[in-house]
């Protein structure tokens, strides 16, 4: 007999409340997103607000869930969503580092993927990103040495992948922490790909105004699903193996810190659909990664959630 990995409120979807999670979640994000509708787009000036808001809808839509719903039951809700225990000590603090600081090395990868491709000319005079930093400055400021802003900017990314943590948890109490367990039942894979797939829709409403892609139309959605249905497969493998919500809330804060490097190196603007974090050169790169996972088993062996143990079990499904 296969144990499950999973709370016994999870051994079936719970489908009325993954239906009203994925509504809330969504409707709120759009109308977080309606003042740039009917403003300005991404040149409103309360963009910088309202975007850490919309990462703080999954949120909102955990909470309903849980505590209206009562999805998972009381007493099971902090091991189902992954907030605690934090054991073993060691393996919850090894995902930790590998989702800090792996990220940032998928993207630089993918950087490289891009430019064997021809989708980005890189440029190591950091010309470009020079005479974008300079049209940022005051009249008659002086840059100072385009080298060591470039060391600045990649130093930076560890820390900035902390300080995002504030804003990923509010989407990762929902994606990683909520919907994938919930959907567990219908096998990992399944689980993984609709809960990507949900998670880059969700985006829609800011996608559609040229956010990440420039693009307004359906393929920027399209685009952004591809990328998040990527994305969400090592994070959701960091959260089932780990069997903590943290690797993935930092693994996420690790992605935004890093996103913006392929325009440092970058000639002319990219086509960030192609050569960006979540375009198609890093789609290869994580294509790569998910496969060597896949052969190695890493997706067969999940630690039991509701076990005071959390020993290594089988996955039920696949």
């Amino acid at each position: 007999m296969t144990t499950h990995p999973f709370p016994p409120t999870a051994r079936r979807v719970p489908w009325v409340a993954v239906v009203v999670f994925v509504v809330l979640a969504c409707g709120l994000a759009w109308a977080v997103a309606l003042p740039l509708w009917l403003g300005d787009g991404l040149a409103e000036p309360m963009v910088g607000v309202l975007l850490p808001v919309m990462m703080f809808t999954p949120a909102l839509a955990t909470l309903v869930v849980t505590f209206a719903l009562r999805t998972p039951a009381k007493g099971e809700r902090a091991r189902f969503l992954g907030l605690w225990p934090l054991r073993p000590a060691k393996r919850v603090i090894w995902f930790i580092v590998l989702g800090w600081f792996g990220p940032p090395l998928l993207i630089a990868l993918g950087i490289l993927v891009a430019a064997a491709l021809g989708f980005v000319q890189l440029d190591f005079t950091f010309a470009a990103f020079a005479a974008q930093l300079e049209s940022m400055l005051p009249a008659g400021a002086e840059l100072p040495p385009v080298g060591l802003l470039v060391m600045a900017q990649l130093a930076s990314i560890p820390v900035g992948a902390l300080i995002n943590c504030f804003v990923t948890f509010g989407e990762e109490i929902g994606w990683r922490g909520w919907l994938l367990p919930a959907l567990r039942p219908l096998g990992t894979w399944p689980a993984l790909l609709l809960s990507g797939a949900i998670w880059g829709l969700w985006h829609s409403p800011v996608i559609l105004l040229g956010y990440n892609f420039g693009r307004t139309d359906i393929t920027g959605v399209l685009f952004m699903i591809g990328g998040c249905v990527a994305w969400g497969i090592v994070l959701g493998w960091l959260r089932l193996r780990s069997a903590s919500l943290w690797p993935a809330v930092i693994a996420h804060g690790a992605i935004n810190a890093a996103g913006g490097a392929v325009i440092i190196f970058a000639a002319t603007q990219p086509d960030l659909a192609l050569a960006g974090p979540l375009g198609v050169a890093t789609w290869i790169v994580l294509a790569v990664v998910i496969g060597a996972l896949i052969v190695t088993g890493q997706f067969r062996r999940q630690p039991e959630l509701a076990g005071a143990r959390g020993r290594l079990l089988s996955a039920p499904r696949s």
